[in-house]
């Protein structure tokens, strides 16, 4: 009993010092990681696009996804469906003006997450914080991690309700009377980000 008291004794003592070590790798990333697509929607149709990656790193312990820090640089907004270059950038410019996104006042968007929960199967819970616009708010989604010997891939689709982060135009959660020209609060966000541990 003497015996069992000391191994438990020493091992509790090993774990309070720290001299059990995890094994942890951080993963950077900038806007060759990956693809980060966006879609809104508004009444009779929808428009997408796509947005990059500027910084950030998601870090594994013992080969498990255990934090994500992800800068989207919001500068780089373009558009997929719109054809005619004219309205293409249009809408771009419209995107980045004080109507929606600010982009002059705040180049840089921001995630950081606060816990991730494996769930087997290679899917992750994430929670964290979302920073848009000087606004920052929870936001949680599913991460699916494919692994092929050192290489992975990790892809996610959530939705974020842009009128929390003071996005109002054409928002029927600060306009009345919009009529046909409501532009929905939920936008998607979808991402698939390929990278080397």
């Amino acid at each position: 009993m003497k015996n069992l008291k000391h191994i438990l004794f020493t091992f509790a003592a090993i774990l309070l010092a720290g001299g059990i070590s995890f094994a942890q790798t951080t993963v950077p990333l900038d806007k060759n990681s990956g693809t980060v697509e966006w879609e809104g929607s508004k009444i009779g149709g929808s428009h997408n696009g796509e947005i990059d990656i500027k910084a950030g790193s998601l870090k594994f312990t013992d080969g498990k996804l255990s934090d994500a820090h992800v800068k989207i640089d919001m500068t780089s907004i373009v558009n997929h469906d719109l054809e005619d270059p004219e309205y293409n950038q249009k809408l771009v410019n419209h995107l980045k003006s004080d109507d929606f996104f600010s982009v002059e006042k705040y180049p840089v968007a921001e995630f950081k997450s606060t816990s991730i929960e494996a769930q087997g199967s290679g899917k992750y819970l994430v929670k964290g914080d979302m920073t848009i616009k000087g606004q920052t708010h929870p936001v949680e989604f599913v991460t699916t991690l494919d692994k092929n010997g050192n290489k992975f891939t990790a892809r996610s689709t959530f939705e974020i309700d842009r009128s929390k982060y003071d996005v109002r135009y054409g928002s029927k959660s600060f306009f009345d009377n919009l009529g046909d020209k409501v532009i929905y609060d939920d936008f998607e966000i979808s991402f698939v980000i390929n990278e080397t541990m």
